[in-house]
């Protein structure tokens, strides 16, 4: 498809030559039947360069090809009214062009969204240069001690700066297609915050863009179809709650964040504890299943799921691939492999499937 609307816009340019070689008397242009004066042929050659070098910037992906799309348009549909006899067909290629570049610069506004949202949050990361010690686990529930042992946190320094990426799929419907997904998500601990930014892809030409953000102990969960129509944008107390449990579960890809002052651990069985979070005016808990060598198994919480009417409480939980486990520097082991599923009066919705392919820890996070 990209080599497909390259060739496009390069044919569109080369044949906004012709009146620019017509109006210079370059070549005899039998087309094109109207007289062409010599100011006006160069603004053909001006259509011209700019449908050029917009296939160049396509081909080069860079973001802002739009604004050539869209100043070739500007000036081709000029001369097409000015010229309608010849250039009438001219119109059906624009058309064309103009809605992929409109999704282009809905990237493009998504994606400068998301990456000043990203500024504000590192900027705002506070550094934490401690380093976990056997003193530091020694009153947590047992359970919890193991897996941070296993996990290799003890003698390494907290990760309080956290960089990763995903891929999976997902569905939105009990019986949906899964669509498979990329994510690239950013962590601060020492003030709890995250940043997750996505893109799923439905079908061949439609995709959807998804930012989930935590700051400041508030949520925001922001979808766009193409990334210019806006199918979700959840905020309020319900999200607030939801993402907080997310942070708190998801804290099984960097342990030592289970030593934060936030995080309250309570013994619920000889493999198991609850870890309670509260900030921000938001409090969540998240039980935590672990197998008898101290890998966590499993993650429960009560967390808001939207419906039509309205979010309801739901029993939410992500079951982690014990097979999964992989170390990462500076020597951290993980679960990378998980599903999350709401256990729903109608039915159990399995509707996530994720695996974590890289992360990074602190100066090399950022």
């Amino acid at each position: 498809m990209r080599v497909l609307f390259s060739f496009l816009l390069l044919i569109h340019g080369i044949i906004h030559l012709m009146g620019f070689a017509k109006a210079f008397e370059y070549a005899e242009i039998k087309e094109l039947t109207l007289p062409i004066s010599k100011n006006w042929g160069i603004i053909w050659l001006l259509g011209a360069a700019l449908f050029v070098f917009c296939a160049l910037f396509f081909l080069l992906k860079k973001e802002n090809w739009f604004a050539w799309a869209w100043a070739g348009i500007l000036v081709s549909q000029l001369l097409i009214v000015v010229f309608w006899t010849d250039a009438r067909f001219g119109t059906l290629a624009n058309l064309l062009i103009l809605p992929v570049s409109l999704i282009a610069w809905g990237q493009w506004s998504f994606n400068r969204m998301a990456n000043t949202e990203l500024q504000n949050l590192l900027q705002t990361a506070v550094t934490n240069t401690a380093t976990v010690t056997e003193a530091d686990i020694a009153q947590l529930p047992q359970p919890v001690q193991q897996w941070l042992r296993q996990s290799g946190v003890v003698g390494k320094p907290y990760a309080d700066k956290i960089q990763l990426w995903q891929n999976g799929t997902m569905r939105t419907t009990q019986n949906g297609k899964w669509m498979p997904f990329e994510a690239r998500q950013w962590f601060a601990t020492v003030q709890p915050a995250f940043l997750w930014q996505t893109e799923v892809k439905m079908m061949p030409g439609v995709f959807l863009v998804g930012r989930d953000k935590y700051e400041n102990g508030k949520g925001n969960m922001l979808i766009k179809a193409l990334s210019l129509f806006t199918v979700a944008n959840a905020k309020g107390p319900e999200t607030d709650q939801g993402t907080l449990v997310r942070y708190l579960a998801e804290i099984v890809w960097f342990p030592s964040a289970a030593l934060s002052k936030y995080i309250q651990w309570e013994a619920t069985g000889s493999n198991a504890a609850k870890a309670t979070m509260t900030y921000g005016g938001t409090t969540a808990s998240v039980l935590f299943r672990f197998s008898d060598d101290g890998k966590v198994l499993a993650c429960e919480a009560k967390r808001y799921y939207t419906r039509n009417n309205g979010a309801t409480l739901e029993d939410w939980h992500v079951e982690i691939d014990p097979n999964s486990y992989k170390t990462f520097q500076p020597g951290i082991t993980i679960p990378v492999r998980s599903g999350v599923t709401w256990k729903l009066k109608e039915g159990d919705f399995n509707w996530l499937k994720v695996e974590v392919t890289q992360i990074l820890y602190n100066a090399d996070a950022y």
